[in-house]
């Protein structure tokens, strides 16, 4: 029977397909499945995020089968640019989710660039602003939901959002 388990992503590796959560109860790693995330919307979680998982037992241990949320860190500042300093969750919370796809991102070189839908520049996006999202990684043609910010080169991204979790009504 399948239970809810809150934990933090202990590592997930996106070319492996797999990963671990270790659960706030403690107890034994749990496995979290590529699969499992994708159902999710997403292609990478990032390690040390807040995940809520549906966990069962199996005979090669507890796995994840669905994943319920999850969560970027709090209590964190995001890094707004050099002009404009840092803010607070809230205060990116209180900007509108932008529909995007995802251009290309490039783990490497620590930054990609994204397209909103119906807008003709490209939006930036920073390995930082993806981890405090909760993202290792994004995938080329990816969609997803992006709080931009306008700097001094052009639009940015201070959030990513997964397309799912972005329509999925908030509680």
């Amino acid at each position: 029977m399948p239970r809810e388990v809150h934990g933090k992503v202990k590592w997930f590796d996106p070319a492996k397909g797999f990963g671990f959560i270790i659960g706030d109860e403690g107890g034994s790693d749990i496995l979290l499945h590529a699969n499992v995330l994708r159902n999710y919307g997403q292609s990478s979680v990032a390690d040390g995020t807040g995940i809520t998982v549906m966990v069962q037992n199996t005979q090669r241990g507890v796995q994840a089968v669905e994943v319920v949320r999850i969560e970027p860190p709090s209590g964190v500042a995001f890094p707004l640019g050099e002009e404009q300093g840092l803010a607070t969750a809230e205060e990116i919370a209180a900007r509108p989710l932008e529909p995007a796809r995802v251009k290309w991102f490039d783990k490497s070189k620590g930054f990609g660039f994204a397209n909103v839908f119906g807008r003709p520049e490209d939006v930036f996006i920073h390995i930082e602003v993806l981890r405090m999202s909760g993202f290792a990684d994004l995938l080329a043609g990816e969609a997803v939901c992006l709080r931009i910010i306008e700097g001094k080169r052009g639009r940015m991204a201070v959030q990513v959002v997964s397309w799912e979790a972005a329509a999925r009504p908030q509680d």
